[in-house]
């Protein structure tokens, strides 16, 4: 089996990558080998390789850049899997799995999102990437397409707000992290398990994966720093204040909650649900 990985050199690409099945023809494409803004580029790649899967995790993922370069965040979050729909089409053949992410909702809607709850994002990147979720959709149907929507990711390598608070309670006393948002936490093992799942399964449609349970970015931070401790990754954690979203402006709004349902997805992929702070420790002792 033949496929085509995007994004191979971020934290969800790598994983990927060192999960990767045996009997499976991986060609992996980084930003230097493959300019997702480029939609020639996109489609010409799709019909050189003829991949079975194309696995498209590559993206913009600068939330609050987002907001002064729309165009740029459009033509690699919607114009890529537009192009890649399209030759897939020309082809006819082959999957795509597009990767996308908690903020297509508002979070205004207080329960737990289900894979066919109504999109409604607040900002440039949430809208690129609900852009990119209708069209590979209507293009090639639940038959030829699965979107993977997942939740504040993280893992050992690259850069995401866990690194980011490892680093802040090693360097600080303390510090304010925003405490009136609430989602959930996802290392990208897991998700990238469920990515090699959906493929080996040819599961298609809308498919939500986090790690299980509920966090604001305040209870994350704090965890952070108490099993990094435990761990012997620090010497003391650094105090954490809860703060408000109006207390740390930012350009792009976020969902206040963004929590989704994944149990369709769990029972269709054959996973049981593991908690979010079990998915930290093990992410951290990789680190260690």
């Amino acid at each position: 089996m033949k496929i085509l990985l995007t994004g191979s050199q971020g934290q969800l690409g790598k994983a990927l990558i060192a999960l990767k099945p045996s009997g499976v023809e991986l060609i992996s494409f980084n930003r230097q080998d493959l300019d997702l803004a480029n939609f020639q580029a996109c489609r010409d790649v799709v019909h050189t390789h003829c991949p079975d899967w194309i696995l498209n995790c590559g993206a913009y993922t600068a939330v609050d850049k987002a907001e002064s370069e729309i165009d740029f965040a459009n033509a690699v979050n919607a114009g890529a899997p537009r192009a890649f729909a399209e030759a897939l089409l020309e082809n006819g053949k082959g999957r795509l799995l597009q990767i996308s992410t908690d903020f297509v909702f508002s979070g205004k809607q207080g329960h737990p999102y289900g894979p066919d709850a109504v999109t409604q994002p607040l900002g440039v990147y949430g809208s690129s990437k609900a852009q990119a979720e209708a069209t590979v959709l209507d293009l090639l149907g639940n038959e030829r397409a699965c979107v993977m929507r997942t939740s504040w990711l993280y893992g050992p390598v690259g850069k995401n707000f866990c690194l980011t608070m490892l680093r802040l309670h090693r360097d600080r006393p303390e510090f304010g992290v925003v405490a009136d948002q609430v989602g959930c936490p996802t290392h990208t093992a897991g998700l990238a398990a469920a990515c090699w799942k959906v493929i080996e399964k040819v599961v298609g449609g809308i498919q939500q994966w986090s790690d299980a349970g509920a966090a604001s970015w305040y209870d994350f931070a704090v965890a952070i720093g108490e099993e990094a401790f435990a761990l012997g990754l620090l010497e003391k954690p650094a105090r954490v204040n809860p703060i408000t979203t109006a207390e740390y402006p930012t350009p792009a709004k976020r969902p206040a909650y963004s929590l989704m349902d994944c149990s369709a997805s769990l029972k269709l992929l054959g996973f049981d649900p593991v908690h979010w702070r079990e998915c930290l420790r093990l992410v951290l002792k990789k680190i260690a």
